[in-house]
């Protein structure tokens, strides 16, 4: 080739190379939709599950995350923004809110979940084997422990009445699980004195008002807006002295008396695979949803020390982790 004709072809594949790099496709994105503060330990879990199946952020899939930061009359506006972006997929992180939000603003792009509540009780999904429709998801079932949670707190304390329980109102299932929890401590003969939530500033007034009603005990309802002010609300308890059973091991790892519950971010890595296996073409009516099969006992010695309380031996046999 001539030194002229060369030069010729190479200042044409210049002018070329913007066209091309501008008809290169967009990369698939994924939306994450959270109520709450974004937990970095979930969102490992749901970029490892997609690296399992060959996604990478910002190699093949973008991820972009949109929170509520507890706000939950801003999520319908942040779904429809995800909506009108055209994201391939939905992830709703933090609860049922984020859920309905996403549900409500789209019935045709894939949504996956990884939440507490009982998809099927609020009607999110047709079955679990058989979701139909655009969702799918795993769910950890926390919201239908709380009767187990009131047994605990009588095995614990058997003479603890009235039980206090501290709920989200904003939660769409908190009347589901309130109702629960309510017939398991009449169960014992007892009272419950129940205080809903929308703010910070209602923790504290919530457990002023337990310590008025003379509660022996308290139950925190699963809740991803509770957890993100598990801080303020384990110190709350030690200030009042009350003896606390929570929804998620971290309350008792930062000093909560007692936890049951399951362990949801290895849910998230399911929620990342199932990304990838839509992403590669499957219908999330065709996906199960996955349920968590192990539930954990967590009990700090040093907390119930401070408190005075003595664990009985049958309850101590049946924790899986003791803090001491």
């Amino acid at each position: 080739m001539r030194r002229r004709d060369f030069l010729s072809f190479v200042a044409s594949a210049a002018a070329l190379r913007p066209l091309a790099a501008r008809a290169q496709p967009a990369l698939p994105v994924i939306g994450c939709l959270s109520g709450t503060h974004l937990n970095p330990m979930e969102l490992e879990r749901l970029t490892n599950g997609l690296a399992a199946a060959g996604y990478k952020d910002g190699d093949n899939v973008r991820i972009e995350y949109l929170t509520a930061e507890g706000h939950y009359d801003r999520l319908a506006s942040l779904a429809a923004d995800l909506v009108h972006r055209n994201v391939a997929i939905i992830v709703t992180i933090g609860g049922t809110a984020p859920l309905t939000a996403a549900k409500a603003a789209t019935s045709t792009i894939p949504i996956i979940f990884a939440m507490g509540a009982d998809p099927v009780k609020l009607g999110l999904v047709e079955s679990l084997n058989r979701p139909g429709g655009n969702i799918t998801g795993v769910t950890f079932l926390v919201d239908s422990l709380g009767a187990k949670r009131v047994d605990l707190l009588h095995a614990l304390l058997p003479a603890a009445n009235p039980v206090g329980f501290l709920v989200n109102a904003e939660n769409p299932s908190h009347d589901s699980e309130t109702h629960e929890v309510e017939t398991a401590i009449k169960a014992f003969g007892f009272d419950t004195v129940v205080q809903g939530v929308t703010k910070e500033a209602d923790i504290d007034a919530a457990f002023q008002s337990f310590a008025q009603h003379h509660a022996g005990a308290v139950s925190v309802a699963a809740d991803a807006y509770l957890t993100s002010r598990r801080g303020q609300i384990v110190a709350l308890a030690a200030q009042y002295g009350l003896p606390t059973i929570y929804p998620r091991e971290e309350y008792a790892a930062d000093g909560g008396l007692m936890s049951y519950a399951p362990r949801p971010a290895d849910a998230f890595r399911t929620a990342g695979l199932y990304a990838a296996r839509i992403l590669k073409g499957e219908k999330p009516a065709d996906l199960p949803v996955q349920q968590a099969d192990k539930v954990f006992l967590t009990i700090n010695l040093k907390t119930a020390k401070t408190l005075g309380l003595s664990i009985p031996p049958t309850l101590l046999a049946l924790a899986d982790a003791v803090i001491e």
